[in-house]
């Protein structure tokens, strides 16, 4: 869990909904200290995953409309 979060934003393109999870995925085991979770904390663990991954996505959607005013 040393690594950095990788960077999505791309001159060319927005990430895929693949990296977009995978990314999510890194950063709730980092901020949460579980590399896998005990069954007991994977619901509380996964649903985070999939809010990391929406709020992600609409930050790209947003930085995108930017963007393309300009």
């Amino acid at each position: 869990m040393c690594r950095n979060i990788r960077k999505l934003r791309r001159p060319k393109g927005a990430p895929t909904e693949s990296e977009l999870q995978d990314a999510a995925l890194q950063f709730v085991r980092k901020i949460s200290g579980y590399r896998q979770p005990s069954q007991i904390n994977q619901k509380a663990f996964d649903e985070a995953v999939v809010g990391v991954t929406k709020v992600t996505r609409e930050l790209f959607r947003g930085l995108n409309t930017k963007l393309k005013r300009r």
